[in-house]
């Protein structure tokens, strides 16, 4: 009856274990290797990034940015298209790199508040699902904004060039790399080995 009761509870831990793994969220390096920055073709780059990836609540986005360059502020959608701070959903974050947990479904807007970097295209707009693989209907299209409205230069951090960002640094040392990605296949190669663990530990019990 004890070896009954073991195989059970073991084989319940195994499941949930590999439960656990199924819905693990994941880590969206924003821009992958680009990071956020004012990227050199506009706000498309960021759209074009967006398009190809799967937003869910639970979910972390990671603005890789060296600190005092630039920021990140979720905005509302007006403030969004006006590349101005005036309906910010809480503070910006000055420190580089950033990582935001998407908390709800629908439309998310980013902007980097430094001079005119949104203006230049340093904004991101993606639709979050809430985990069933459903998107919200009509999502952003960051690509066509309404007409910007500029802040007042004395309020702002100094610009790069119309040229385009330069991704150096000063000293010559390159930008900290993305976080490592985990891989699903380590994900499923885990819980299997914990299976067969459990599975063994309860035939010796």
């Amino acid at each position: 009856m004890d070896k009954m009761l073991c195989m059970m509870v073991f084989g319940v831990l195994a499941i949930a274990s590999m439960m656990q793994d199924a819905t693990a969220q994941t880590v969206h390096v924003v821009g992958d290797d680009m990071g956020w920055i004012i990227p050199s073709n506009g706000a498309a780059a960021y759209t074009t990034w967006a398009a190809g990836k799967t937003f869910s609540v639970g979910d972390t986005l990671v603005f890789n940015f060296m600190t005092d360059r630039h920021d990140v502020l979720q905005v509302e959608k007006t403030s969004f298209d006006g590349c101005n701070s005036q309906n910010a959903i809480g503070n910006a974050i000055m420190t580089g790199p950033a990582n935001m947990t998407l908390d709800s479904t629908g439309e998310h807007y980013y902007i980097c508040t430094f001079g005119m970097h949104c203006l230049n295209g340093q904004k991101l707009a993606i639709t979050v699902s809430s985990g069933t693989g459903t998107p919200e209907a009509n999502p952003p299209n960051p690509s066509n904004p309404t007409t910007p409205v500029v802040r007042q230069p004395e309020a702002c951090a100094p610009t790069p060039s119309a040229a385009g960002p330069s991704n150096s640094v000063p000293g010559g040392r390159p930008p900290p790399p993305p976080p490592p990605t985990p891989s699903s296949s380590t994900t499923v190669l885990a819980s299997f080995v914990l299976s067969l663990s459990t599975i063994a530990l309860a035939t010796l019990l």
